[in-house]
């Protein structure tokens, strides 16, 4: 069994691979402040509950944007698995070119979810990541890394709003039915949900202006499912992206 770590800034989404296949994963919030034995206690939990033990897992792989956390994550695969994991960064073999002015400035899960969806469908690809931030990233027709954008997330978005503005108050990220709303509540929603979509739309049609050709865009991330219906340029949903990507630069490394 593999156990695949993504650590994003505002949660850790981990899977368990058996044979090259996901079996199962759950998502966490990443606390920077957790030790390598409290992340032990917390993910052996989630395997027992899964019917799985920490004796089962063969190796760790990571990906991170937290660097607290990915020392303790190093930490708690040696204790747990007697091994170091393999950490996507600089001597992994990806696979993939980076035509980045620094490819030591992209993120981990940026080019690991440009490996999974070149993978899965071939290049140029378009991927769009809804987290902490909302990455746009663009693989060309050879499989190399290009670039893209990032922009404030969804959440991110309306934490900002709701902090300024004093007679807002919070409301739910539900999908608006109108783009005109009818109360303060649905205005706020429309603004927020059809605002990232249309954001999001824009700049996948200038990507595609810059390219010279339309591409399918693969919706990940933990909002993924709500937006990407929203979205007008969505082909393809896939919120376990980022794992398969681990699992993808995992066999490539062993």
């Amino acid at each position: 069994m593999i156990l695949a770590v993504d650590v994003g800034n505002t949660q850790t989404v981990l899977g368990l691979f058996r044979e090259g296949a996901l079996d199962t994963h759950w998502r966490i919030s990443s606390n920077p402040a957790l030790t390598s034995d409290e992340l032990r206690v917390k993910i052996g939990g989630l395997l027992q509950a899964s019917g799985w033990e920490w004796s089962q897992v063969e190796r760790v792989v990571i990906s991170s944007v937290v660097p607290r956390l990915t020392s303790a994550y190093e930490e708690l695969s040696q204790q747990a698995t007697g091994q170091a994991p393999m950490v996507v960064g600089p001597g992994l073999k990806t696979g993939m070119a980076i035509k980045y002015g620094n490819p030591h400035e992209v993120g981990a899960d940026r080019i690991v979810n440009g490996i999974a969806a070149f993978e899965q469908h071939g290049g140029p690809v378009v991927i769009v990541d809804f987290g902490t931030a909302t990455t746009i990233d663009v693989v060309d027709a050879s499989g190399a890394y290009l670039g893209g954008a990032i922009a404030p997330g969804l959440e991110t978005s309306a934490e900002a709003l709701f902090s300024k503005a004093a007679r807002l108050s919070k409301v739910d990220l539900d999908p608006p039915e109108r783009a005109i709303g009818q109360s303060t509540r649905e205005s706020v929603q429309a603004g927020l949900l059809l605002g990232q979509a249309c954001m999001i739309d824009g700049l996948v049609r200038r990507v595609w202006d810059e390219l010279g050709t339309h591409t399918p865009v693969v919706m990940t991330g933990g909002l993924a499912t709500l937006m990407a219906p929203l979205c007008e340029t969505t082909t393809a949903v896939d919120p376990d992206l980022t794992l398969k990507g681990l699992i993808l630069i995992y066999d490539r490394n062993i």
